[in-house]
């Protein structure tokens, strides 16, 4: 939800930073709602790496659960996207949204498999911390504080998360066989049928997604055994 009204809210501005800081001062709804519902988010399930570090879970044990959540996520990302299409969402400012769909989905499908990789570790290092900060604050407000401004910087920032990608470029797939979305994107964006076509289900899974999902893994990863180091040593230290 975080990611479809990010991409209405700053559809429209023209400004690159200025509707980076929009769409970062709406996205963190999303991980609000997954940390005090208690839902599952795969990139802040990565740092279970901890408890297999201390033997509170075996490897396979993480594994399956990291592969159930991915693939729920992933299923529920499939269908908002489907869905807000369907109401209609894309057709606000005469079609703009539908073609600034397209705009961020063809940026994602267009990075280089180095690029998406470092982004997506960026990312999860900024979602991990958020993640807990969340788990450390005391009260409602201080977990929604911790929340939204370390996911604010990741999306000013511009790096990958795979779950949101999970919508944006699905979105992006539907978006793209709609021929008004299409020729208002060619006029707004002067993207030619060419380039167009580089928006597929290859540069979908195997441009950005698997790149961006390794890369989150390693971020939130080595975030979370960093910090079992440091905060693991200063118990010993005391015991």
């Amino acid at each position: 939800f975080g990611a479809s009204a990010s991409n209405v809210a700053a559809h429209a501005v023209t400004n690159v930073g200025l509707s980076r800081l929009v769409a970062g001062c709406v996205f963190p709804v999303g991980l609000m709602m997954v940390v005090l519902l208690g839902a599952e988010l795969f990139t802040g399930d990565c740092l279970m790496a901890m408890g297999n570090a201390e033997g509170a879970c075996t490897i396979l044990d993480l594994i399956k659960f990291l592969f159930v959540v991915y693939v729920g996520n992933f299923v529920g990302s499939i269908l908002l996207a489907v869905v807000n299409v369907i109401s209609g969402q894309l057709n606000y400012s005469a079609g703009l949204l539908g073609a600034y769909t397209i705009k961020v989905a063809m940026g994602k499908v267009n990075m280089s498999f180095g690029q998406a990789l470092c982004s997506g570790i960026l990312c999860n290092i900024l979602v991990c911390a958020a993640v807990l900060m969340a788990m450390c604050a005391r009260d409602i407000v201080g977990k929604l504080f911790a929340c939204f401004f370390t996911i604010m910087l990741f999306v000013v920032a511009g790096y990958e998360h795979c779950i949101a990608n999970m919508y944006y470029i699905p979105a992006g797939l539907i978006a793209a066989r709609n021929q008004n979305y299409v020729q208002v994107a060619m006029d707004t964006y002067g993207y030619t049928a060419d380039q167009l076509a580089s928006l597929n289900l290859y540069g979908f899974f195997v441009k950005n997604l698997v790149p961006v999902t390794i890369g989150n893994i390693i971020g939130g990863a080595v975030l979370g055994l960093i910090l079992l180091y440091l905060h693991g040593y200063d118990k010993k230290k005391a015991a």
